[in-house]
């Protein structure tokens, strides 16, 4: 922003709480839930969604775990009423979970949305008018303090007075002081205490009061230090849900409701993934997974995050950005050499410390959560670009194609990959990860090739093995014959045989390839050139001893 523009700004007051107690204190239980993905969520689309769309979302959202579902505004259009009315006459609605309506104080309104909640099992009436003083000038026509006062408590009583008119529902009030952020808090409290005197709530019969931060103005401390001030102020305290309703204009949706629940709050709505009007609502996901990640049970099931995506994207038409916490495509993925490293080493760790027992506490590098424990796969937490290092590569060999590499081979291999990428320009995938490395690094046949062998164990010298093999030098075949005291030991003599061993054997190991069909058995061999050089090379074969004499060749050539 150019210096000249901040001339027109000017700071948000603060509250006068000097004993505020909210940051002192920390959170050990969730809040009620209330998704507002059908109408919050839904008016802020493009394109809105169609009745059977809407359908489909409510169904996702009961099978997460949310109790509370704000389904629209149905006396807005023939849309949203017929959509509440299919809920409830095709029995959509699970008998634990509580509809919730959004509609303004006019009586005719009213009568239309009691109209669409008749037969509901239970149904939240959530009323509200905008208060700030921003709203009462501009939008108002410079309307009064009593005015407002007057539109908050007209609409509690018109609520109470047709609760009759569906015996059947329990009807829960919910009012919102609209643009509580931008609020005088004397002037909120007065709004709310108006309308909690009208409905006269009781510690078995609670109302709610919703108390908006629907543009955020100011910094979350703030919007804690208004939640801790009404709370202390509300008339019946003990008959009162206070409810957040966050949105992300200034990109700390979650931080504010978070600080908000120190400071008093009971209640949080939002939607999946943050969608809303501007920079959109608040995620619910990330508040959810944030108390998951400190062993706070939610009551939200987000186990298969990526089908709750997969659904939302569809129905939607938005995509969730691949930097999203939580359920981006990027967010458990490490391209940076040192990061892959640590996780690969903290994940390896964990394998071998826990066995299995889920009550070890979580505790791998760069990753706050166990990606699994949300339906990831620790296949996708390392990817390969050219700012990658030689574990990450390693991790993508063991975890995708099941080659469990050297450690000291990780270096010579990962270099030649990250090389790729980078003259590429581009990510690798674990395909062409594994591509490259058999490319570059397994069976290699030139300018030698074995390409059959015959072992014949000795029965006068214990421990002694005959290897005889057929190899292709620089185009010429031959057979070669070695005595040792294994099969790599005998083919190394045969080489030397032929006066063409230059090299000794540093280091040797060998594995069943996990996930393999053809090729079953991967070896790798180490081996030090008479100049110094060190090279790995590395074998896949069905049988384990011809995998292992790949492997040597392999590194023979490569010292070429």
């Amino acid at each position: 922003m150019h210096p000249s523009a901040l001339a027109k700004y000017r700071p948000f007051p603060a509250v006068p709480l000097p004993d505020r107690t909210w940051p002192d204190r920390t959170l050990t239980r969730a809040p009620e839930w209330c998704s507002v993905d059908l109408r919050d969520g839904n008016q802020a689309l493009p394109q809105p969604m169609s009745v059977d769309e809407k359908i489909e979302f409510f169904h996702l959202l009961t099978r997460i775990g949310f109790k509370q579902i704000e389904v629209g505004f149905p006396s807005a259009a023939d849309t949203e009423f017929n959509f509440l009315r299919r809920l409830i006459e095709e029995n959509h609605i699970p008998d634990d979970v509580t509809v919730q309506v959004l509609v303004q104080t006019r009586e005719h309104l009213l009568r239309r949305t009691f109209e669409a909640i008749a037969g509901a099992r239970r149904a939240i009436v959530h009323i509200y008018n905008s208060t700030s003083p921003l709203q009462r000038r501009v939008t108002f026509n410079n309307a009064s303090r009593e005015d407002i006062l007057g539109l908050a408590i007209e609409g509690a009583q018109l609520v109470k007075a047709l609760v009759p008119t569906v015996p059947e529902t329990e009807v829960v009030l919910q009012y919102s002081p609209e643009s509580f952020s931008d609020t005088e808090p004397d002037f909120a409290l007065e709004c709310c205490n108006g309308v909690i005197d009208v409905w006269q709530p009781t510690p078995e019969r609670k109302m709610i009061i919703n108390l908006p931060d629907t543009v955020q103005w100011t910094t979350p401390n703030i919007h804690a230090d208004m939640i801790e001030w009404m709370g202390r102020h509300l008339a019946r305290r003990d008959s009162v849900i206070i409810s957040l309703h966050t949105h992300n204009d200034r990109g700390t949706g979650v931080a504010a409701t978070e600080l908000g629940l120190m400071a008093g709050a009971d209640r949080v709505e939002g939607t999946l993934f943050g969608n809303g009007e501007r920079t959109g609502n608040l995620d619910i996901v990330t508040v959810a997974l944030n108390l998951n990640s400190h062993g706070i049970p939610t009551g939200l099931d987000f186990s298969d995050l990526q089908t709750i995506r997969a659904v939302y994207e569809r129905t939607t038409r938005l995509p969730v950005p691949e930097r999203q916490p939580y359920a981006g495509e990027l967010v458990f993925t490490a391209f940076s050499g040192s990061h892959q490293d640590a996780i690969k080493k903290g994940l390896d760790l964990r394998a071998r410390e826990t066995r299995d027992d889920n009550t070890v506490p979580w505790g791998v590098p760069y990753l706050t959560i166990d990606p699994q424990d949300i339906g990831r796969s620790y296949e996708a937490i390392i990817r390969i670009n050219s700012q990658s290092g030689k574990g990450g590569v390693a991790y993508v060999l063991d975890r995708e194609h099941g080659f469990d590499l050297p450690k000291t081979m990780h270096p010579q291999v990962g270099k030649r990959i990250y090389d790729l990428a980078d003259r590429l320009g581009r990510e690798l995938s674990a395909d062409e990860i594994r591509d490259a490395f058999f490319r570059e690094f397994v069976n290699l046949t030139s300018p030698l090739d074995v390409s059959d062998y015959e072992l014949i164990h000795h029965t006068t010298e214990r421990g002694r093995v005959r290897c005889t093999a057929q190899i292709l030098l620089r185009g010429e075949q031959r057979q070669i014959d070695g005595l040792g005291n294994g099969p790599i030991n005998a083919f190394v003599q045969a080489l030397e045989a032929i006066d063409i061993k230059d090299f000794k054997v540093t280091d040797y190991r060998s594995h069943a390839v996990r996930g393999g069909s053809d090729a079953s058995a991967a070896a790798y061999v180490q081996l030090q050139h008479d100049d110094g050089r060190l090279l790995w090379g590395a074998g896949v074969d069905p049988s384990i001893e011809m995998a292992g004499l790949k492997a040597l060749v392999t590194a023979w050539n490569l010292l070429r």
